[in-house]
């Protein structure tokens, strides 16, 4: 049976929410929020908070943290392909649904990436605009500017 929990860590960008089951991470949300099950940390969240604390100092480019996002099969793969943009580079939606061979849909790789459910360790903030404007954000477009002028300034 899955044992759920979440716990929520303070970081340099805000509060980060992290939700777990078993051994692999189902969740992540900036802000105190509340997803299923207990309101308690486990060793597997302690160290995706130390890999997210260490990457928004600059000195992590990747995690190392099993994850287990829940989404379609189109969100699934876009998810996947947004795991493969390097630390420091963005892609436009145009391109990653090019990549992920559906290239008439740029839209619907924007509406994945807003309903990523592990942002950061599913680098949704590394899509951008084809005009190369930032396009948009779940979490604001102050935060995406951020993570992005985060990984510009460490590369």
């Amino acid at each position: 049976m899955a044992t759920e929990a979440y716990y929520s860590y303070a970081t340099p960008a805000g509060h980060i929410t992290i939700g777990a089951t078993n051994n692999v991470l189902t969740h992540c949300a900036f802000g105190q929020v509340v997803f299923p099950g207990e309101h308690t940390p486990s060793a597997l969240m302690n160290k995706a908070s130390t890999e997210m604390q260490e990457y928004l100092a600059g000195k992590r480019t990747s995690f190392d943290i099993p994850l287990d996002p829940s989404g379609t099969e189109f969100q699934c793969t876009v998810w996947a392909e947004l795991c493969r943009i390097p630390y420091g580079q963005t892609r436009s939606y145009a391109e990653v649904a090019c990549l992920i061979g559906h290239p008439r849909s740029a839209r619907a790789v924007g509406i994945a990436c807003n309903r990523n459910p592990l942002p950061l360790f599913i680098p949704c903030h590394r899509v951008i605009a084809s005009d190369g404007s930032l396009g948009g954000y779940a979490y604001g477009l102050r935060t995406k500017e951020f993570l992005l002028n985060l990984e510009h300034e460490h590369c």
